[in-house]
């Protein structure tokens, strides 16, 4: 039984490592689609804030024994192009409405993160690794993230949404 459990934590972690995979290329994209004006600027920091937190799920997994699993990265990051294809980012990247969808994706996925740390706190005390693990600070900088994802997003959405 306790193996099966430890499959599920794995299964679970690398499932969300693979999900930042995606997250971290649709943010780099943006990124370099709006480097020269402060969408850029916010996509940057938004970016470096992300791969600080999968760095730390990361070094979660590993001191848990667990690998990251190559055949969720990989459909993470073949997801992530399919979804610029269905956002549109063949030609206009900052068009308002691919921003709209690309900041809805981004927030989801923050939104996801944010529970992957709940559920670790819940879980943490069955496990000496977890309980070394501060997810209540993890969750918060999740929350605040997910404020200013918002922010921007609801500003796109006055431009991108409002009938002419």
């Amino acid at each position: 039984m306790a193996d099966e459990k430890n499959d599920d934590l794995e299964t679970y972690l690398q499932d969300h490592y693979a999900g930042a995979v995606g997250a971290l290329e649709l943010i780099e994209h943006l990124e370099k689609a709006n480097a020269d004006d402060e969408l850029g600027e916010f996509f940057r920091g938004l970016q470096a804030e992300i791969e600080a937190d999968h760095e730390q799920l990361h070094n979660l997994m590993t001191a848990l024994h667990f690998e990251e699993s190559s055949v969720r990265n990989a459909g993470a990051w073949m997801a992530e192009k399919f979804s610029r294809v269905k956002l549109g980012f063949a030609g206009d990247e900052t068009k308002p409405l691919r921003l709209l969808q690309a900041l809805d994706t981004i927030h989801m996925g923050i939104t996801g993160k944010r529970l992957l740390w709940r559920a670790l706190q819940a879980a943490r005390g069955s496990s000496p690794v977890l309980r070394q693990t501060d997810f209540a600070r993890l969750e918060q900088r999740a929350i605040e993230q997910a404020e200013r994802v918002d922010q921007r997003r609801l500003g796109i959405a006055q431009k991108a949404l409002a009938p002419q």
